[in-house]
């Protein structure tokens, strides 16, 4: 357990106590309640439709349907019989697991200009405050980038802050594939940065994919930057719980679970991502080989084999990092648990020189990005080990992050 006779940790645990009786609070005075009757979200409309829907004189399967049997489905229709789903169903499609990746794509373009245009409108809506129409002109010109050329969107769903993955490479003959989970503030207007490129999901995501490429031009990978799930907004009671959590991790693991081929995967968590990572690790399938964290807040386990996950656990935190002072623990819920960086937890613990903080995992030139990069296309022997000490000058090819790996470079490759 880590000790709170620093101040910035101590400060940390009373904030969090003090959420604890502001969430209790809020939850008996009713402000937590579901509001009912809402308007159905354009997702829930589009699902409906779908529902209710026919092509060739026979319904829509039920896109709760196992993704095998909906891919059957798929396959058996004709080229203009799938466009018109596409211009008529282009949330429910383009979010549908066990949709083909190219008509998802296709799916969330029509989805993404309907967005568009109807941001747009609101933007000139004179019922709406300036906030809102400034808050609309940004989600306006997010789609817009979205809908560049080239661009590979595999889930979208515009529902309140928003939520958007998208694929770098050929996912359906990808050799191996990677998923980036990301942290606290990822929505819609986040999942792209002009500054601090490299924090956001897409930076995190192409700066990973090109890393594979430059460490192995031969394998064919795919990246997916992953913001599909209700991050926390903030640092308060949904980052100190596993709330939002438990909801990605159920999110994570239909992702994976649909993805094409037969490819290994890797996860790559960050900060807040690396507790959905550690929620769903016990339920992915075989098929995820490697769970990296970065900048973890704790992954909800008290060491690795409690995670009862098959995958090879690999942890990295820079010196830099504020998030080494958050409590290491869990107390009626609040905080993720044990130290992934830890020798108790049992990871394997890898170098992030050049980080720089916490939002430095994925910059070029790092060594952070050098070891996720290795990783990803299973040449586990070539990553970086973190030092034990500052003193220690112990090879870095026989440190235990690297005991019982396969052999060769090349390891693990399909």
């Amino acid at each position: 357990m880590t000790s709170f006779d620093t101040s910035p940790q101590l400060n940390v645990w009373r904030a969090l106590l003090a959420l604890a009786v502001v969430f209790v609070m809020l939850a008996t005075t009713g402000w937590t309640a579901v509001r009912s009757h809402r308007t159905p979200s354009p997702l829930q409309a589009s699902l409906s439709a779908w529902e209710h829907g026919q092509i060739g004189g026979h319904a829509l399967p039920d896109p709760g349907e196992a993704p095998a049997r909906l891919a059957r489905f798929f396959a058996s229709l004709t080229d203009r019989q799938r466009d018109r789903l596409v211009r008529r169903y282009p949330l429910a499609l383009g979010n549908m697991n066990g949709a083909p990746v190219v008509l998802r794509y296709r799916a969330n373009r029509v989805a993404l200009h309907a967005a568009r245009e109807t941001e747009r409108a609101r933007m000139r809506d004179g019922r709406l405050s300036a906030v809102g129409q400034y808050t609309a002109g940004r989600r306006m010109h997010r789609y817009d980038a979205l809908l560049a050329k080239g661009r590979q969107i595999l889930a979208f769903n515009p529902e309140g802050s928003g939520r958007v993955a998208e694929v770098f490479g050929d996912l359906d003959r990808a050799q191996r594939v990677s998923v980036v989970v990301p942290g606290v503030d990822t929505d819609v207007l986040t999942f792209q940065r002009t500054n601090r490129k490299y924090s956001a999901p897409v930076g995190m995501a192409s700066a990973l994919y090109r890393a594979e490429r430059e460490a192995s031009p031969t394998t064919r990978t795919a990246v997916i930057a992953w913001a599909d799930y209700t991050a926390p907004n903030g640092l308060g009671m949904d980052a100190a719980t596993a709330m939002r959590a438990n909801s990605g991790a159920l999110r994570l693991n239909a992702l994976v679970r649909v993805l094409p081929g037969r490819a290994p995967v890797a996860l790559y968590c960050h900060s807040y991502g690396s507790v959905v990572c550690g929620v769903a690790a016990h339920a992915l399938p075989r098929r995820v080989t490697d769970i990296a964290v970065a900048g973890s807040p704790g992954m909800r386990a008290e060491n690795a084999a409690g995670l009862r996950s098959h995958a090879r656990v690999w942890a990295m935190r820079d010196a830099d990092d504020w998030i080494q002072d958050v409590p290491y623990l869990e107390v009626g819920g609040l905080g993720h648990g044990a130290d992934p960086m830890s020798s108790a937890f049992g990871a394997r613990v890898l170098s992030a020189r050049g980080a720089k903080g916490h939002g430095g995992y994925f910059e070029p030139g790092t060594e952070s990005l050098h070891n996720f990069a290795e990783i990803g296309v299973g040449a586990y022997r070539a990553v970086r080990c973190a030092r034990r000490d500052q003193n220690d000058q112990q090879d870095r090819k026989d440190d235990v992050c690297l005991k019982g790996l396969p052999d060769g470079a090349t390891a693990g490759r399909a």
